[in-house]
């Protein structure tokens, strides 16, 4: 076990962290040679249904359900290093599994929901009775929301919606999505308001599967003439900006416990292979090429922790932290794409297969540098905060 990303744990947390340990060893692990095998015959980056099911009756009946969630609705209410801690322990593993709910959805319908919206949508989410998803991202408009199309008109005690997203995951599933729309064409990004929207609703059209790196697949979606009641609206009117943004953060954060652990897998696996494999009469591990790799991933690696570390202990304190999920978005991807890319290289050919786990790893952390806000635009974020803290 490596060490932790959030300073230190009492007994029942160890004891927990534990038991999410042996889930991954045990029950994800052994998954993986019969996932690689469907990803390379061209067969989409997912657990078969079966798995699935059994994998989320045995975290239901072991207590691995609804960790994050508000003791009201039967969850642990687990503070937020614990939380990260715990993702960093389930992505070691490229076995596509996650401890239900998903947590940002959680956390925006915490955040902005209604009593009645808590009741039909969050209750039954938290429990593992539904599923959901967010819609942001259009054609025409990814990392700048002031750009978005997708138009909600209220008609009389109802709002109409016509528009189109992209890049929504597990569309074609979810039981319901939280759409962004504008209803204030004049605000920008200020006048755009979040919908509860159910699967079912006449006129939400699955348009297509979309492949994308690694057999992960996305979904486009249009809207033609949805109507939707105004008990829909999650939050307020032309305030859908700022539950969003909370929901993207919670993201970004457990993104950065995410590249810890594919940093950290890719790691232990150069470490082995170079102290095995001869080249030239000597082995790789004794190349200076190869150890100033190994000293600078570790250096990454315990740097990314830390911030990691330090951003959940300011949520913890109810501190603002969209600009700590700036920095860390772009220096965990960076820093996972590196370490990721030198264990590939260190594999030489083996390290470019299909078979080996390193192929959906480098996917998956590519990909990263996108979703959730791509690189360049956390960058730019970044540097205005800076040139505003210091214009004095």
């Amino acid at each position: 076990m490596t060490a932790d990303l959030s300073g230190d744990f009492g007994e029942e947390e160890v004891m927990l962290l534990d038991l999410v340990d042996r889930f991954v060893d045990e029950q994800l692990i052994p998954l993986e040679t019969d996932l690689l095998a469907r990803v390379s015959d061209g067969e989409p980056l997912a657990l078969l249904a079966e798995d699935e099911r059994r994998l989320l009756d045995l975290c239901k009946e072991i207590g691995l359900w609804a960790l994050d969630a508000p003791e009201e609705v039967g969850g642990a209410e687990l503070r937020a290093g614990l939380m990260l801690e715990i993702h960093r322990r389930l992505a070691r593993t490229i076995v596509p599994f996650r401890f239900p709910p998903d947590s940002p959805n959680l956390h925006m319908l915490m955040l902005a929901g209604n009593d009645d919206q808590k009741k039909r949508y969050m209750e039954p989410y938290a429990q593992g009775e539904m599923t959901s998803n967010i819609a942001i991202s259009e054609p025409q408009a990814g990392a700048d929301p002031a750009a978005m199309r997708t138009r909600a008109v209220k008609d009389g005690d109802e709002w109409v919606i016509n528009g189109r997203k992209i890049w929504v995951s597990g569309a074609g599933t979810a039981d319901f999505i939280i759409l962004m729309a504008v209803t204030d064409p004049g605000k920008g990004a200020q006048g755009m308001t979040a919908f509860i929207v159910e699967t079912g609703t006449p006129g939400y059209i699955v348009e297509r599967a979309i492949p994308m790196l690694g057999g992960v697949r996305t979904y486009e979606l249009v809207f033609d003439d949805m109507r939707i009641s105004d008990a829909q609206v999650l939050g307020e009117v032309n305030e859908g900006y700022a539950p969003m943004q909370h929901r993207l953060t919670s993201r970004r954060l457990e993104m950065g416990s995410t590249c810890v652990a594919l940093a950290e897998r890719a790691l232990a696996m150069m470490c082995e292979h170079v102290q095995t494999r001869e080249v030239f009469g000597e082995t790789l591990a004794s190349k200076q090429a190869i150890q100033w790799w190994i000293a600078d991933a570790e250096i990454a690696i315990h740097a990314t922790k830390l911030m990691v570390r330090d951003a959940a202990a300011k949520v913890e304190r109810g501190e603002d932290i969209r600009n700590d999920a700036s920095m860390l978005k772009v220096y965990a991807t960076e820093m996972a794409t590196d370490i990721i890319d030198k264990a590939m290289q260190s594999f030489g050919a083996m390290g470019m297969t299909q078979e080996f786990p390193l192929y959906v790893m480098a996917n998956q952390i590519r990909l990263a540098r996108i979703y959730e806000g791509p690189t360049e635009a956390h960058r730019m974020v970044v540097a205005r905060r800076a040139l505003k803290k210091y214009a004095s």
